[in-house]
């Protein structure tokens, strides 16, 4: 079975930059993803934060899978922000949780099982917050977390072999 990802903004700009600490980490998945076929989405806000500060022509874009933000989308935002506005941590800043939001509500309108991202602070909170409301079903891979092929088998480790 072939899995798929949504990457963030957090992660394109950790791929294609060799300074930053994950970029060996990114690269992995980016590879892995590649050589098991597994289906790199990008959404539209992804792209259109990247491109606040880098030119989206730095992106591998012939191996991501372009995700517009489109009508579906955006009534299943809706939902997910009047559900999950009222548990944001206050010093959260309102229009990141937002956009993060959006982007958990792309996944599962997508059916898209995983979101990779380095942002452990907000997006992958939210994911696991969402996911224990029980409004969403997507899961976060955090880069800081180390590469792990589980992901790739739906989530399964292997045991070790005594």
């Amino acid at each position: 079975m072939t899995t798929a990802f949504l990457l963030d903004t957090s992660f394109l700009i950790t791929l294609v930059d060799d300074r930053r600490p994950r970029h060996d980490v990114a690269r992995k998945y980016f590879e892995q993803a590649l050589a098991n076929g597994a289906v790199m989405f990008v959404s539209s806000l992804a792209l259109a934060e990247f491109a606040r500060k880098q030119a989206v022509t730095d992106l591998p874009l012939s191996a991501l899978r372009v995700l517009p933000f489109n009508i579906d989308h955006a009534i299943a935002s809706g939902g997910l922000a009047s559900a999950m506005m009222p548990l944001r941590d206050p010093d959260d800043e309102r229009a990141t949780v937002l956009t993060d939001l959006k982007l958990i509500a792309q996944a599962d309108c997508e059916r898209i099982p995983h979101i990779l991202t380095e942002d452990r602070r907000t997006l992958a909170k939210y994911v696991d917050r969402a996911r224990t409301e029980g409004v969403s079903q997507c899961r976060a891979v955090v880069l800081a977390d180390g590469f792990d092929s589980c992901w790739f088998n739906d989530g399964q480790t292997t045991l070790p072999l005594t």
